[in-house]
């Protein structure tokens, strides 16, 4: 028998995200964030949530715009600094040592030392509660060549994203494949 938890925010695992938006005096900026994800195929839609307190969330509104960098196990130590300091009191580039690259299609930054980045303008807000969701239309996925296969798609493999588990607080790779969709459920 299954035991009752309540009404918690539980799912697990959870992606970990870099999201970039310029702030309201045009810096660069970034936060982490792991309430997000693909939510459309056509056209090709990320989501994220995040606090209206947050630095992030003032960027996002005023330029329309942000991206979601992905960053590797390897860089697991950037990714949680810049979840932990503020943008406001932080040069969240500068003091880990990444470097903010203008996207060339929306108002936003990216991390360049990430493997993967989406760069999305802003299509819908939500207001949720205490988190806002902001939906962005994908205008463009960016890869480092080093994480793409023999046919050019994306590895994980070799992209090496890690998840995070909310309910205890860790980061956990993601290492291997254990079976293809559409094909290990046939019978």
């Amino acid at each position: 028998m299954k035991q009752s938890l309540g009404a918690k925010t539980v799912l697990c695992p959870l992606p970990v995200l870099v999201v970039g938006s310029f702030d309201e005096n045009d810096r660069p900026n970034v936060m982490t964030a792991s309430w997000g994800g693909i939510c459309c195929s056509e056209p090709p839609c990320a989501a994220v949530s995040v606090r209206k307190d947050r630095h992030t969330f003032a960027g996002i509104v005023k330029h329309e715009a942000f991206t979601i960098s992905v960053p590797s196990a390897d860089q697991v130590r950037e990714a949680d600094y810049v979840g932990i300091y503020s943008g406001r009191d932080e040069d969240k580039f500068a003091d880990p040592g990444l470097t903010a690259v203008n996207s060339g299609l929306v108002h936003a930054p990216y991390v360049d030392e990430f493997p993967l980045v989406l760069e999305c303008a802003l299509r819908h807000t939500i207001e949720l509660g205490v988190h806002t969701q902001f939906i962005g239309e994908i205008l463009d996925a960016k890869v480092d060549a080093d994480v793409l296969d023999k046919h050019g798609r994306l590895d994980v493999e070799k992209l090496r994203p890690f998840v995070y588990a909310a309910g205890e607080g860790g980061y956990w790779a993601v290492d291997h494949c254990i079976g293809r969709s559409y094909t290990i459920g046939k019978k």
